[in-house]
């Protein structure tokens, strides 16, 4: 009997994941299958040029899979079971069950609206596909000055107003910012942000946490109204309350706790990558959830997973976060560098060098995703032993 190798989320960690065991399992042992609630592969890290106005290139998870021998389940997962080692789904044929040896949980994030009335029913977001097309049509029937208001300055927040205020310049975009903007910036870097904000006409609002939302208008801290048509929550990610719910360990972010392999402590046969795991970086803080945190982990993951089902020391994947790399609308940008302890060092990149570099970043990953078995060896490695004896799983 295979080894099922099930992989939840099809995202930058969990396709990526999937393409690197198939590219490396025996299809003789191994049976590895993928659940995604959509059709298509999601570019997260553009969505807000989607919501701009930009056509994206549409990735069918079909296309993306096909010929490689991994399963496509396009289904949203309802329920997991740790201890009998079984997934419940539902989609469009029906409810069903899958099993499994080894989980690869990588369901992502969403918005982390913080319980602040009014968000859930009035703003709008760029975390997901249906989000940001709801966001885009929400723009194009605003009239000339309409004012939008993004709230958050953290990278989300960043690209997402610059963008707007490039690709829509007959709005007015502002940003609210809890503290000082682009404060975790080195100063020169700061700078360049200040003046890239200037050029746009954003108006940004320091100091000022938005504690309510409503139709036309957001309400600051300080008791002041802020004028929007449109309001665009990117306060923060918050993760899926499933792993918690299925009774995995999971942090204070309902993130899965894992060991230095992206193993759970709890549950050995249940791995996790991407914004989904809590997981402490070779500074000794937990990864941020982010593309490049992705990497590191689904890396990291099914590199551990391969080395145990096939008998191999499990290799240490680097997890030293370098830096942080920010677009400002389609010609600008900064690349960021940070040192061990993730605090911002004074050289940085800017400018169109630094929006070329993001440019290539994107594409690279645009690129891995539509081919996720690029390289594909001729002989993949075997598994040491039958992993399943009588239908009972066996620990990874």
């Amino acid at each position: 009997m295979k080894h099922r190798i099930v992989v939840l989320g099809a995202g930058y960690a969990g396709a990526f994941a999937a393409g690197n065991l198939a590219r490396r399992l025996s299809p003789a042992d191994t049976e590895i299958t993928v659940v995604n609630a959509g059709p298509d592969f999601v570019e997260r890290m553009r969505l807000h040029q989607l919501a701009g106005g930009q056509d994206l290139a549409v990735r069918k998870l079909a296309d993306v899979f096909a010929g490689t021998g991994v399963r496509l389940r396009l289904a949203r997962v309802t329920a997991l079971d740790p201890e009998r080692g079984t997934v419940a789904v539902t989609g469009e044929d029906g409810d069903g069950q899958l099993g499994y040896d080894t989980l690869l949980y990588a369901l992502g994030s969403s918005v982390a609206r913080h319980g602040v009335p009014g968000v859930a029913e009035h703003a709008f977001d760029v975390t997901g596909l249906s989000s940001a097309l709801r966001l885009r049509a929400r723009l194009d029937g605003l009239g000339a000055g309409g004012t939008v208001l993004v709230v958050g300055e953290g990278l989300t927040g960043i690209e997402t107003a610059t963008e707007l205020a490039e690709s829509r310049p007959d709005l007015k975009v502002a940003l609210a910012a809890r503290g000082e903007l682009g404060a975790w910036l080195s100063p020169k870097a700061r700078r360049h942000l200040r003046r890239t904000f200037d050029r746009f006409g954003i108006t940004v609002h320091e100091h000022t946490g938005i504690e309510a939302v409503e139709p036309s208008w957001a309400l600051g801290a300080d008791g002041r109204s802020i004028p929007a048509d449109v309001t665009v929550w990117s306060a923060g990610f918050a993760v899926h309350p499933l792993a918690a719910a299925s009774g995995l360990e999971v942090s204070e972010t309902g993130q899965i706790v894992a060991d230095r392999t992206m193993r759970s402590v709890s549950h050995p046969d249940v791995y996790a990558a991407g914004d989904a795991v809590h997981a402490i970086g070779d500074n000794g803080r937990p990864l941020p959830m982010s593309c490049a945190s992705a990497g590191f982990t689904n890396m990291q993951a099914t590199a551990a997973i391969i080395a145990r089902l096939t008998g191999a020391e499990v290799p240490t994947v680097g997890l030293k976060y370098h830096g942080n790399h920010i677009s400002l609308g389609r010609r600008d940008a900064i690349f960021q560098m940070v040192d061990g302890d993730a605090r911002a060092k004074s050289w940085f990149l800017g400018g169109r060098t630094a929006a070329r570099l993001k440019a290539g970043v994107l594409s690279g990953a645009g690129f891995g995703i539509a081919h996720p078995t690029f390289g594909m060896p001729k002989r993949r490695r075997r598994l040491a032993a039958a992993p399943v004896v009588s239908g009972v799983r066996a620990a990874a």
